[in-house]
């Protein structure tokens, strides 16, 4: 039963927090979602930048239910299957000539994929004969996942401190966040990528050979809230970590598989990172899946060294994940999704979209609007001028979330963006097929909840 106190009732299921309650969700249709009340609530964010081609498209369950059918289940060590050889190929064919010959190594999840390609990682220097490189360096307002390793190389504040002591920490540096950049950007941002990009190449020089890899997000996700990288910035990243020996893996756990209008982000700039790790809009949220898609010189250097991969998870590659991935991907290839999500295309779902959240701006207690296609972060502050932030003590993005929901649209809220503990934003990133009628009237609800917040704080 739920109830309306600040302390929900005794329940089950360890929830994610004990001082809310959470409304049965019973179905869900195109960009909505019905509690078990009847309430609906348009999916603003994808369900946490989840759900990109909707909810309810019959065609995934049918294929997850035919691969039931025939074959549920095998262990890895055992056999391969159809399906994750024929799925595996497809999505290298979709990242591109990069990793032509490369790999797929298939998880359920972001967090799993994370883990695997730091392991990974290291494992290749091994195999090259670079014992001394295990360090994977990484970005300050980050999140690359909540298993103990990934949480090694998130920024993410408030997620790390309390599993601090359990955790291997290697040097983070500066991530780009033009909004209140470290540097100097009257500019517009030229040349301050170039600034940030020397932070890393210092960190990698001062690490005595020791490190292994560098990871990021191309497009910031939850922790920042959809930064755009500034012009230059990856192109400067990726060549020192090939100057240096280091890998560089792109975290397009949030921003690929089409969600900010290429099939991976990293495609805007032309960028050829050695792994991608994928999750999230890979299967859509039909299924727990994810995985890392890993370059030919990586697959070589194994195959002709040791010969294994010394890694494994006990449902990797698990055959009703991967029919719903395929099946997702089929989706979004046959319905031109990911033009659904380019911005440029003035017919696109996205550029409808974007009017719509740019107006966001005009309202006071809005800072910042920033994102790329289907992606999009609108970050709080209370005074404009100064870009003051709230008090971390009210959780005005928590408020904006709950004040949006009473009137039925979802959005995802994150505080932090700022220092790790102050600064608020929501995210946005709806389903590809969002039609302008339904981007309007979200904006419109959320400016309403906005105002709604403001006025009481």
């Amino acid at each position: 039963m739920i109830v309306s106190s600040t302390m929900a009732a005794p329940n089950a299921l360890l929830r994610r927090s004990f001082r809310k309650t959470f409304p049965p969700a019973v179905r869900g249709e195109g960009v909505y979602l019905w509690d078990s009340s009847g309430k609906r609530y348009l999916d603003f964010c994808g369900s946490a930048a989840v759900n990109f081609i909707g909810h309810g498209v019959a065609q995934i369950p049918a294929a997850m239910m035919e691969q039931a059918k025939n074959l549920e289940f095998v262990h890895s060590s055992q056999f391969t299957t159809v399906v994750a050889e024929e799925y595996a190929q497809e999505l290298l064919d979709f990242a591109g000539d990069n990793f032509t010959q490369g790999a797929v190594y298939f998880t359920c999840g972001g967090s799993e994929s994370v883990e695997t390609a730091l392991k990974l990682a290291r494992q290749y220097q091994v195999e090259i004969g670079q014992e001394k490189r295990y360090q994977v360096l990484s970005r300050t307002q980050s999140y690359h996942g909540s298993t103990l390793g990934a949480l090694s190389v998130s920024g993410n504040k408030r997620r790390r401190e309390t599993y601090l002591p359990m955790v291997r920490q290697f040097a983070h540096v500066g991530a780009p966040y033009c909004y209140r950049c470290d540097f100097d950007c009257t500019d517009g941002c030229q040349f301050c990528g170039q600034q940030y990009a020397a932070e890393l190449a210092a960190a990698i020089d001062a690490a005595n050979g020791e490190v292994a890899a560098f990871i990021c997000e191309p497009v910031s996700g939850a922790t920042l809230g959809a930064q755009v990288p500034p012009a230059g910035y990856l192109h400067a990243i990726e060549e020192i970590c090939r100057q240096r020996g280091v890998l560089l893996i792109a975290d397009e756990v949030m921003s690929g598989m089409g969600r900010t209008g290429r099939n991976f982000a990293v495609q805007h700039w032309n960028i050829k990172p050695d792994i991608i790790v994928a999750a999230k809009g890979l299967s859509s949220g039909y299924a727990p899946l994810g995985a890392i898609l890993v370059t030919k010189k990586i697959v070589d250097a194994i195959a002709s060294g040791s010969g294994s991969f010394l890694h494994g998870f006990t449902y990797n590659s698990h055959p009703v994940c991967l029919a719903a991935g395929r099946a997702v991907l089929s989706f979004i290839q046959e319905n031109n999704l990911i033009d659904a999500a380019d911005a440029s295309s003035p017919e696109s779902a996205a550029a409808k979209l974007y009017p719509a959240v740019a107006g966001l701006r005009k309202l006071e207690a809005v800072g910042d609007v920033r994102g790329i296609g289907l992606l999009w972060g609108v970050e709080f502050v209370a005074d404009r001028k100064s870009k003051q932030c709230f008090p971390a003590k009210i959780n005005f993005a928590g408020q904006v979330a709950e004040a949006a929901m009473q009137r039925g649209l979802l959005v995802y809220p994150v505080q932090g963006c700022t220092d790790g503990d102050s600064g608020d934003h929501v995210l946005i990133a709806p389903p590809a097929i969002i039609t302008q009628e339904q981007s309007e009237w979200s904006a419109e609800q959320l400016a309403a909840a906005i105002v709604q917040v403001r006025e009481k704080n």
